[in-house]
């Protein structure tokens, strides 16, 4: 029998950050000889046979699981991945008992962090028991901000995994997805990727809309928000909607691909993000993207890749103006420099790098 990768979190296999990223860490560690199954309160695909579901897990659960029940279901794990379960409390019952748990646990155990209690202000005050510290275990961050903080705090073998990303996806249905949400033909489609909630800053993405059909009176802007609200900020939602004079669209395309390919134009006004997946992701599908100088920005931006200040939107009009073939060298340039950092290939020698210089053998 090989050996065994068990993921653990509040959900898995939806459109969320955390599910999106595990399915390519499970091909990944498939690709290293990982026989994988997932643990989660809720796992919203189709699933596999050897899933775990149990109820008590999800974010919203009243009552935490209990230890015989997470016991059961690590049991036979050579690697554990705590997938943000215990590095963003949301659940504090259920943090705490998978935290117990994994402790517990005779396995190799990695805490995965896409975002750190100290990091939200209604959280921080767990940052003493989250995340936890287990001897001879590997914390893995996804981005180098949240790694230094880590070792400031006094955590050791703390590496950082950026995310990854298919670099040449297939192209989505375009003029079949804007007849379903209703886009006119001559529309220019302003997708923010992402839910509505408040670091995801729709008012800011109105914002730079407004002033887009500004600066361009006669084009029929359109603006298209992906997700549903959540977390209480459905009535922020509807006032916003209420007050904006944006033509304002709410609904998830049948694919990521298929969004990115009814979309012209890419806005990301995010106050805070672990990554900001959609960065790379419209550039992987030669979109504009405008964003927010978000604090974790600063590393992608490192990498070379380049995006339009969502402050200054007479840069990315003088950008459409362009002719066709220099907006094609942009997004050849930007596409070669994010294969050399964020390409979905390289991430199984990423993850058995850090292995080995955790000094884990390989088995």
């Amino acid at each position: 029998m090989g050996k065994q990768a068990v993921t653990v979190s509040y959900r898995l296999g939806g459109a969320d950050g955390v599910s999106v990223e595990q399915r390519k860490w499970g091909a990944a560690l498939e690709a290293l000889g990982f026989a994988t199954r997932r643990v989660a309160g809720v796992i919203e695909d189709d699933g596999h046979p050897d899933d775990v579901e149990i109820p008590e897990l999800a974010i919203d659960a009243p009552e935490p699981p209990s230890d015989r029940a997470l016991r059961t279901a690590f049991d036979g794990a050579d690697l554990l991945v705590v997938d943000n379960v215990c590095s963003l409390p949301l659940n504090h019952g259920v943090a705490s008992a998978v935290a117990d748990a994994a402790l517990a646990h005779h396995g190799r155990t990695l805490f995965r962090h896409h975002d750190l209690p100290w990091q939200r202000r209604h959280l921080s005050h767990l940052e003493t028991a989250f995340p936890p510290r287990k001897d001879g275990a590997l914390h893995a961050t996804i981005n180098l901000r949240s790694r230094r903080e880590m070792e400031a705090r006094g955590y050791d073998h703390v590496t950082t995994i950026h995310n990854y990303f298919d670099l040449a996806p297939e192209p989505g249905a375009r003029e079949a997805t804007r007849a379903r949400f209703g886009f006119p033909a001559d529309a220019l489609v302003l997708l923010q990727p992402a839910r509505a909630i408040e670091r995801k800053n729709v008012p800011g993405g109105l914002r730079f809309a407004q002033r887009l059909m500004q600066f361009l009176p006669d084009t029929n802007v359109q603006y298209w928000l992906s997700g549903p609200a959540e977390d209480g900020y459905e009535p922020v939602l509807e006032r916003l909607l209420d007050r904006t004079s944006v033509p304002f669209t709410i609904g998830r395309a049948a694919t990521s691909a298929d969004a990115y390919a009814a979309a012209d134009l890419v806005v990301f006004p995010s106050t805070w993000e672990g990554f900001g997946n959609p960065v790379v992701e419209a550039i992987a599908h030669r979109r504009p993207l405008a964003a927010f100088p978000y604090p974790v920005l600063a590393e992608l931006l490192a990498t070379g890749v380049r995006v339009f200040p969502i402050e200054q939107p007479e840069t990315l009009m003088k950008f459409l103006a362009e002719p066709d073939d220099v907006r094609a060298r942009y997004h050849d340039v930007n596409l070669h420099r994010a294969s050399l950092s964020f390409d979905l290939a390289d991430l199984p020698g990423a993850i058995d790098a850090a292995f080995a210089q955790h000094g884990w053998p390989r088995w």
